[in-house]
Protein backbone atom coordinates (compact mmCIF):
# COMPACT_ATOMS: atom_id res chain seq x y z
CA UNK A 1 0.00 0.00 0.00
CA UNK A 2 1.05 3.55 -0.59
CA UNK A 3 1.71 6.08 2.10
CA UNK A 4 -1.44 8.01 1.27
CA UNK A 5 -3.64 5.08 1.97
CA UNK A 6 -1.86 4.46 5.26
CA UNK A 7 -2.57 7.89 6.56
CA UNK A 8 -6.05 8.52 7.79
CA UNK A 9 -8.66 10.69 6.17
CA UNK A 10 -8.01 13.49 8.69
CA UNK A 11 -4.39 13.85 7.57
CA UNK A 12 -5.48 13.93 3.88
CA UNK A 13 -7.93 16.69 4.66
CA UNK A 14 -5.18 18.72 6.40
CA UNK A 15 -2.88 18.39 3.40
CA UNK A 16 -5.55 19.27 0.81
CA UNK A 17 -5.69 22.96 -0.18
CA UNK A 18 -8.79 24.72 1.06
CA UNK A 19 -9.46 27.20 -1.75
CA UNK A 20 -8.94 27.65 -5.45
CA UNK A 21 -6.50 30.51 -4.77
CA UNK A 22 -4.32 28.25 -2.67
CA UNK A 23 -4.29 25.72 -5.48
CA UNK A 24 -3.21 28.40 -7.95
CA UNK A 25 -0.52 29.63 -5.55
CA UNK A 26 0.82 26.11 -5.09
CA UNK A 27 0.85 25.58 -8.86
CA UNK A 28 2.61 28.88 -9.35
CA UNK A 29 5.23 28.00 -6.74
CA UNK A 30 5.87 24.68 -8.43
CA UNK A 31 6.51 26.37 -11.79
CA UNK A 32 8.83 29.27 -10.91
CA UNK A 33 9.00 31.20 -14.24
CA UNK A 34 5.28 30.88 -14.84
CA UNK A 35 4.73 33.15 -11.86
CA UNK A 36 6.40 36.07 -13.61
CA UNK A 37 4.24 35.51 -16.69
CA UNK A 38 1.11 35.29 -14.59
CA UNK A 39 1.96 38.56 -12.80
CA UNK A 40 2.52 40.28 -16.17
CA UNK A 41 -0.79 38.94 -17.48
CA UNK A 42 -2.54 40.06 -14.31
CA UNK A 43 -1.02 43.54 -14.61
CA UNK A 44 -2.13 43.73 -18.25
CA UNK A 45 -5.65 42.66 -17.28
CA UNK A 46 -5.63 45.20 -14.45
CA UNK A 47 -4.58 47.96 -16.84
CA UNK A 48 -7.31 46.92 -19.29
CA UNK A 49 -9.90 46.87 -16.50
CA UNK A 50 -8.79 50.32 -15.28
CA UNK A 51 -9.03 51.69 -18.86
CA UNK A 52 -12.49 50.16 -19.26
CA UNK A 53 -13.56 51.66 -15.93
CA UNK A 54 -12.24 55.08 -17.00
CA UNK A 55 -14.15 54.82 -20.31
CA UNK A 56 -17.30 53.78 -18.46
CA UNK A 57 -16.92 56.70 -16.04
CA UNK A 58 -16.40 59.10 -18.96
CA UNK A 59 -19.47 57.70 -20.72
CA UNK A 60 -21.49 58.07 -17.52
CA UNK A 61 -20.43 61.70 -17.15
CA UNK A 62 -21.37 62.41 -20.77
CA UNK A 63 -24.76 60.77 -20.38
CA UNK A 64 -25.39 62.76 -17.20
CA UNK A 65 -24.43 66.00 -19.00
CA UNK A 66 -26.68 65.12 -21.95
CA UNK A 67 -29.57 64.38 -19.59
CA UNK A 68 -29.05 67.70 -17.81
CA UNK A 69 -29.00 69.54 -21.16
CA UNK A 70 -32.10 67.68 -22.30
CA UNK A 71 -33.88 68.53 -19.04
CA UNK A 72 -32.93 72.21 -19.45
CA UNK A 73 -34.08 72.27 -23.10
CA UNK A 74 -37.35 70.58 -22.18
CA UNK A 75 -37.97 73.13 -19.43
CA UNK A 76 -37.27 75.96 -21.89
CA UNK A 77 -39.60 74.41 -24.47
CA UNK A 78 -42.36 74.09 -21.88
CA UNK A 79 -41.81 77.69 -20.77
CA UNK A 80 -41.99 78.89 -24.39
CA UNK A 81 -45.11 76.82 -24.99
CA UNK A 82 -46.77 78.49 -22.00
CA UNK A 83 -45.59 81.94 -23.04
CA UNK A 84 -46.30 81.76 -26.76
CA UNK A 85 -49.01 79.10 -26.89
CA UNK A 86 -51.72 81.69 -27.43
CA UNK A 87 -49.82 83.41 -30.29
CA UNK A 88 -52.04 82.15 -33.13
CA UNK A 89 -55.18 82.96 -31.19
CA UNK A 90 -53.84 86.43 -30.36
CA UNK A 91 -53.06 87.15 -34.02
CA UNK A 92 -56.63 86.25 -34.95
CA UNK A 93 -57.99 88.59 -32.28
CA UNK A 94 -55.97 91.52 -33.63
CA UNK A 95 -58.33 91.88 -36.60
CA UNK A 96 -61.27 92.10 -34.16
CA UNK A 97 -59.44 94.83 -32.24
CA UNK A 98 -58.72 96.69 -35.49
CA UNK A 99 -62.39 96.53 -36.44
CA UNK A 100 -63.47 97.92 -33.06
CA UNK A 101 -61.04 100.82 -33.50
CA UNK A 102 -62.37 101.46 -37.02
CA UNK A 103 -65.94 101.45 -35.72
CA UNK A 104 -65.01 104.04 -33.10
CA UNK A 105 -63.29 106.21 -35.70
CA UNK A 106 -66.34 106.05 -38.00
CA UNK A 107 -68.84 106.80 -35.23
CA UNK A 108 -66.89 109.61 -33.55
CA UNK A 109 -68.14 112.34 -35.95
CA UNK A 110 -71.88 111.64 -35.64
CA UNK A 111 -74.16 113.72 -33.43
CA UNK A 112 -77.03 111.22 -33.42
CA UNK A 113 -77.91 109.93 -29.92
CA UNK A 114 -78.28 106.34 -31.15
CA UNK A 115 -74.82 106.44 -32.71
CA UNK A 116 -73.40 107.96 -29.51
CA UNK A 117 -74.83 105.09 -27.47
CA UNK A 118 -73.33 102.57 -29.87
CA UNK A 119 -70.04 104.51 -29.76
CA UNK A 120 -69.95 104.28 -25.95
CA UNK A 121 -70.73 100.56 -26.04
CA UNK A 122 -68.01 99.87 -28.62
CA UNK A 123 -65.58 102.06 -26.64
CA UNK A 124 -66.22 100.04 -23.45
CA UNK A 125 -65.81 96.80 -25.40
CA UNK A 126 -62.53 98.05 -26.86
CA UNK A 127 -61.23 99.07 -23.41
CA UNK A 128 -62.09 95.68 -21.95
CA UNK A 129 -60.44 94.01 -24.96
CA UNK A 130 -57.25 96.06 -24.44
CA UNK A 131 -57.28 95.19 -20.70
CA UNK A 132 -57.50 91.52 -21.63
CA UNK A 133 -54.54 91.92 -24.00
CA UNK A 134 -52.54 93.65 -21.27
CA UNK A 135 -53.33 90.83 -18.85
CA UNK A 136 -51.80 88.32 -21.28
CA UNK A 137 -48.76 90.51 -22.11
CA UNK A 138 -49.93 91.52 -25.58
CA UNK A 139 -48.70 95.06 -26.09
CA UNK A 140 -49.33 97.55 -28.89
CA UNK A 141 -46.48 98.95 -30.97
CA UNK A 142 -47.44 102.49 -31.98
CA UNK A 143 -44.15 104.02 -33.17
CA UNK A 144 -45.31 107.48 -34.27
CA UNK A 145 -42.31 109.86 -34.23
CA UNK A 146 -39.82 107.12 -33.29
CA UNK A 147 -36.85 105.96 -35.39
CA UNK A 148 -37.66 103.15 -37.82
CA UNK A 149 -36.86 99.70 -36.38
CA UNK A 150 -37.06 96.89 -38.95
CA UNK A 151 -37.60 94.33 -36.18
CA UNK A 152 -40.78 96.05 -34.99
CA UNK A 153 -41.95 98.01 -38.04
CA UNK A 154 -42.79 97.27 -41.64
CA UNK A 155 -42.19 100.23 -43.96
CA UNK A 156 -45.10 100.60 -46.37
CA UNK A 157 -43.78 103.76 -48.03
CA UNK A 158 -41.04 106.35 -47.81
CA UNK A 159 -41.82 110.05 -48.06
CA UNK A 160 -39.61 113.10 -48.07
CA UNK A 161 -40.21 115.28 -45.05
CA UNK A 162 -37.71 118.05 -44.19
CA UNK A 163 -39.36 118.66 -40.79
CA UNK A 164 -38.18 115.38 -39.23
CA UNK A 165 -35.00 113.32 -39.07
CA UNK A 166 -34.43 110.73 -41.82
CA UNK A 167 -35.72 107.21 -41.04
CA UNK A 168 -38.33 108.50 -38.61
CA UNK A 169 -41.86 107.10 -38.56
CA UNK A 170 -44.16 109.88 -39.79
CA UNK A 171 -47.41 107.89 -40.06
CA UNK A 172 -48.76 104.63 -38.63
CA UNK A 173 -51.15 102.82 -40.95
CA UNK A 174 -51.67 99.86 -38.65
CA UNK A 175 -50.41 99.32 -35.11
CA UNK A 176 -48.17 96.37 -34.41
CA UNK A 177 -48.31 94.04 -31.44
CA UNK A 178 -45.89 91.99 -29.36
CA UNK A 179 -46.52 88.95 -27.17
CA UNK A 180 -44.02 88.75 -24.27
CA UNK A 181 -41.69 90.92 -26.35
CA UNK A 182 -41.95 88.76 -29.49
CA UNK A 183 -43.45 90.52 -32.51
CA UNK A 184 -46.71 88.89 -33.58
CA UNK A 185 -47.57 91.67 -36.04
CA UNK A 186 -45.21 94.45 -37.14
CA UNK A 187 -46.50 98.02 -37.25
CA UNK A 188 -47.16 99.19 -40.81
CA UNK A 189 -45.59 102.63 -41.09
CA UNK A 190 -44.58 105.45 -43.40
CA UNK A 191 -40.94 106.50 -43.00
CA UNK A 192 -39.30 109.86 -43.67
CA UNK A 193 -36.58 110.10 -46.26
CA UNK A 194 -33.48 112.28 -45.85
Amino acid sequence: MSKKSESGPAEAADQAPETKQEVEIEQAEESGTDTELDVEQLLEKLAEAEAAAARAKDDLLRVQAEMQNLRRRTEQDIEKAHKYGQEKFSVELLSVLDNLERALAAASDHEDETVKAIYEGVDLTLKSFIDCFTKFNIEAVDPMGEPFDPELHQAMSIQENPDVEPNTVIAVMQKGYTLHGRVIRPAMVMVSKG
